[in-house]
């Protein structure tokens, strides 16, 4: 599968979604984990020292896709 270059588009962190999205970082994680396109940056041995890197394309698909799946909940 060939992603998109987004080498020079803006990135997000978790800290910063979780504060835009007004939800938690552990909730922003588990939606961005395995999403295509997420730097994943694993710092030491240790899996669990790692951070995220989220393009700005990602962040607006799992964004839409949260939008959409409430709306058609609540339709």
């Amino acid at each position: 599968m060939l992603l998109p270059d987004t080498t020079f588009e803006p990135h997000f962190s978790i800290a910063d979604l979780a504060k835009q999205w007004r939800l938690s970082r552990e909730t922003i994680r588990l939606l961005i984990k395995d999403e295509a396109g997420v730097l994943r940056v694993q710092l030491g041995r240790k899996k669990t020292n790692c951070r995220y890197s989220v393009p700005e394309s990602v962040a607006r698909r799992v964004h839409t896709r949260l939008f959409y799946a409430a709306t058609l909940k609540a339709a």
